[in-house]
Parts: structure tokens; sequence; C-alpha cells
């Protein structure tokens, strides 16, 4: 009886959180449609369309009723789109591609975030900025700047750095989606490592797909299961980032302590062992 009482107090509570978190969470949900839907008819990337839609609304998470909603979107529904990367994630896709390869992609991906962090130290900039161009970089362009942005404990650049970071990788994808297969033919590279290279360099994984079955059918496949491999390295890059941010406090405020290993860590890890 007593649950039944409370029942109506809970209903109302229900409502009245939809109404605050509803407009800014629908607002997200219909630009992330936009932008797959132009994607799919002009076949621009939807990360870079969603951002640039992003900034054209960006007015409505500064003030009004949107706001707790954008910024629910915008750090745990981000986070549980980062966590069902873990899908596409199978063993026989990763076995075989041989060991090889895979050894090569990981050591690219923590030569890549360490040369970041020197390049960003010789010319002045930041090391949040540095982990986050080399994250991208280094694993899967976009999506993966957005997982770290996520992560990094914020400053005043935050949001200028995810932007730059964000364009800077979207064009130099699209144009190493252009140039790269070029650039295969002269190095006379066979179909394997063509796909290990196009799977290896290019952020995004449609214009690693579009690269690779642009030369062969075998060269898409390997293209894609390297660059599947670099999706899964988000999740152990990030792991570091937060253990490190937790180990030394880094600009956390007194008495916040962040879990050890982030929720949506683990559901990427236990999306791709239950695939």
């Amino acid at each position: 009886m007593p649950e039944i009482k409370k029942l109506p107090l809970r209903i109302s509570g229900l409502r009245s959180g939809l109404a605050t978190v509803g407009p800014g969470v629908l607002l997200s949900v219909v630009l992330a449609i936009a932008a797959q839907f132009l994607s799919d008819h002009y076949g621009a990337p939807a990360m870079l369309l969603a951002l640039l839609l992003g900034i054209a609304f960006g007015f409505l998470a500064e003030e009004g009723r949107c706001v707790a909603g954008i910024d629910l979107s915008s750090q745990s529904i981000l986070r549980i789109g980062v966590a069902l990367l873990g899908v596409r994630i199978s063993a026989d896709l990763v076995a075989g591609l041989g060991w090889e390869p895979i050894a090569l992609v990981i050591a690219g991906v923590f030569a890549v975030v360490g040369f970041g962090l020197v390049g960003a130290r010789l010319l002045g900039r930041g090391w949040r900025l540095a982990l986050l161009t080399g994250g991208a970089v280094a694993i899967c362009g976009a999506s993966a700047a957005m997982a770290i942005a996520s992560i990094l404990p914020k400053n005043r650049h935050s949001e200028r750095n995810l932007t730059f970071t964000v364009l800077g990788v979207t064009v130099l994808s699209t144009l190493a989606m252009i140039v790269y297969p070029i650039v295969a033919d002269l190095l006379r590279l066979t179909e394997t490592e063509t796909g290990v290279f196009f799977g290896g360099t290019i952020h995004d994984v449609a214009q690693v797909v579009g690269a690779g079955f642009s030369v062969s059918e075998t060269t898409g496949e390997s293209a894609t299961v390297v660059k599947l491999i670099r999706v899964t390295m988000l999740a152990p890059v990030i792991l570091i980032f937060g253990l490190f941010f937790t180990a030394f406090g880094v600009d956390r405020p007194v008495g916040e302590r962040p879990p050890l290993v982030p929720g949506f860590i683990l559901l990427f890890f236990a999306l791709a062992a239950a695939n």
C-alpha cells in the first residue's frame, strides 16, 4: 500500500524530469537524424554534418529549455553510443587477420598519441589538446574525439579544441580517402598490404570501407578489419587516460573522485565479448 501511495509522486517526478531534459534530447535526436539523412544523400561524413548543425544551433545550449537535455546528450547518451561500438567487434574478425597487423596497429596507436604529446610540447600547446588530437588521429577520428572529450577535465578551451579536432580529422580523412589509393598504387602494395595501409591510417569507418572496396574486395575486407581493431583500442586508451586522471587528481575539485573504470568502457567490453 505505501508503494501504491507513492506512485503518483513518482509519475509526477518522471513527468518533471522528461519536461526538463526532453526538449534538449529531442533536439539532439533531430539533428542526428538530419545529419545522417544529409550524409546518405550527399556523401559527406555524418559526424562532420552533425558538428556543423550543432554549431548552428549552439545558442540553444547556453540558455533556455534545451540546456539540460543537451548536457545529458553530450555526456551520458554519447557514452552509451561509444559503448555500442563494441557490437562491431568479433573474435573472428581479429583472428582472421593475423598477429602482425594487429601488433602494428596497437603499437601505432600509442606511438601517435605519444607523438601528439611531444608535438604539443614543441608547439607550446596544452596536454588536453595533445591527448584529444592524438587519440582522434590514432583511433577513429571524430568518434574518438567525442569519446575522449567526454572524460577530459574541462577548461575554457575545451569546446574550441573539440571543434578544431573534429573538423581537422574529418577533412584530412576525406583527403586520405581520395589520395591514398593513388599512393598505394605508386608503392606497388599488394591488396592485403593496401587494406592494412587504409585501415591503419584513414579515420572514419565509412571512408575506410569506401577507399578499400574501391581497390578490390580483398582490400576492402582487410581495411575494414584493421579499422575495427583501431576502434577496439578506443576503450583501452580511454581507460588509461581515466586511470591517469584519477591517480594524479588532474584538475579535479577537492573530494571529487571519478570511478576507476568508466561504466561505458565496461559496457563496451561486455558487448564486444557477447558479440
